[in-house]
């Protein structure tokens, strides 16, 4: 369609998939392409109806022609990110894949004025789902506002581009498992060598199958780091915190292996409500109800709660109301058949939820006592309501507003009264 557009002919467009596990691209593009091979592992170049799409590691073959921002303005973008994080209440967050540079010029920001955000990144290695101690720098501040010390490891794609890594064939395309993005005996050694390089290993997992090689992952690198602790491997895992990021869709008997070991899943509620839509389509009912999107279920290790921004909205509330009601935060409903709630089994009170946006973050970021929590010897960090969050209904919950943001002791944001509130606040004077 473009190319009968003379406006937008032989124009270069790219454009994300939403989770950013697959791109298409224009003629114009693919043009400066060389030929394309047949297959590439861990990805996929989707070519009917046409030639533009190209998914997980088959996107390796057009980053390199994406236009590059210079480090001013990837400075501008992360000070005006903070900005915006705070108006809905965030105080700190994880960043999941952060390559050597970026964290030099995080480190740079981080002793500026501009650098008003707890952040704990992850390293990534320039050439993805590699091994390069050379260039890993651990990073800790003693004000706790950067911290580098994890490093992210990739196993598979996205269930909607059907890239998760499973077990079993996809209900809807029996023709695919989906794709590991790296095979399980590298996964493996990846995990053994980072951990074994004094690193807590966070690997992203969608798939069962992705989720069971990175149990296997960390359950190696435990053995490796605790010989001594072979039968009970969870106090190791305590001292350690090996997380898998997404643990959407876990088969029952890893997620009996995930409560023995200890092994912390990192959940964005949202993701649920996002994909309830078709995840039943891609899974089919039995492994809908038994494997994805657990919650409640994995209450006992602690799991971190998040958005996964900007795939997904990062405010905190509206994903609090996911993990309460199982429904939409945009739309306030479940899909046909669970209008009041997606498999309401694996629902979270509002104070399990609460906890697994503020103390399980704190935990899964070795800031207990920090973070997430307001008392003595804690860093100075809250925000205000409008409503107390324990006191309203569920429903309230994703449209619960942020006065105030406070960061060590420092008022980051404060949210200018409107025009009603600014009467109200007359006449109650």
């Amino acid at each position: 369609m473009l190319e009968e557009d003379e406006l937008l002919r032989g124009k270069y467009f790219m454009l994300d998939r939403v989770d950013v596990h697959c791109t298409w691209v224009s003629k114009a593009v693919l043009d400066l392409l060389p030929d394309l091979p047949d297959e590439v592992p861990g990805g996929e170049i989707v070519r009917t109806p046409g030639m533009g799409v190209f998914c997980d590691n088959a996107m390796d073959l057009v980053i390199s022609l994406w236009p590059k921002p210079s480090k001013e303005r990837k400075m501008t973008f992360v000070a005006s990110a903070m900005k915006e994080l705070h108006k809905v209440g965030l105080v700190g967050m994880h960043d999941a894949g952060a390559l050597p540079a970026e964290i030099a010029m995080f480190d740079e920001m981080s002793r500026t004025e501009d650098w008003t955000l707890r952040v704990y990144s992850m390293l990534e290695c320039p050439e993805r789902n590699s091994f390069c101690p050379d260039e890993a720098v651990k990073v800790e501040h003693p004000d706790g506002m950067l911290s580098v010390r994890s490093v992210k490891l990739f196993a598979d794609g996205a269930l909607g581009s059907w890239g998760s890594a499973m077990i079993e064939p996809y209900s809807d395309r029996p023709d695919t498992s989906g794709s590991l993005l790296v095979n399980a005996s590298t996964l493996t050694s990846l995990a053994r060598s980072w951990s074994a390089a004094g690193f807590q290993v966070n690997i992203h997992a969608i798939g069962d199958l992705a989720n069971r090689l990175a149990i296997d992952a960390l359950e190696a690198s435990l053995r490796d780091l605790c010989p001594e602790d072979h039968n009970d491997l969870s106090a190791c895992q305590s001292r350690h915190r090996f997380r898998i990021e997404h643990s959407q869709i876990i088969h029952p008997a890893d997620q009996k292996r995930m409560h023995d070991l200890g092994i912390i899943p990192s959940i964005q509620p949202t993701h649920a409500t996002s994909d309830m839509a078709y995840a039943a389509l891609r899974l089919g009912d039995e492994r809908t109800r038994t494997e994805a999107y657990r919650m409640r279920s994995l209450l006992d290790v602690s799991p971190i709660l998040g958005s996964d921004f900007p795939v997904e909205p990062p405010n905190p509330f509206e994903g609090i109301y996911a993990a309460v009601t199982r429904k939409s935060p945009r739309t306030g409903t479940g899909p046909p058949g669970y209008e009041g709630g997606w498999h309401l089994q694996e629902a979270l009170t509002v104070k399990q939820a609460l906890d697994g946006f503020t103390r399980s973050v704190a935990r899964g970021a070795f800031l207990d006592g920090k973070a997430g929590v307001i008392r003595e010897g804690a860093f100075a960090d809250w925000i205000v309501l409008d409503e107390d969050i324990m006191g309203v209904g569920k429903e309230e919950l994703r449209s619960l507003r942020v006065r105030e943001t406070w960061v060590g002791g420092k008022r980051v944001y404060a949210r200018e009264a409107e025009a009603g509130e600014r009467e109200k606040e007359r006449e109650d004077l």
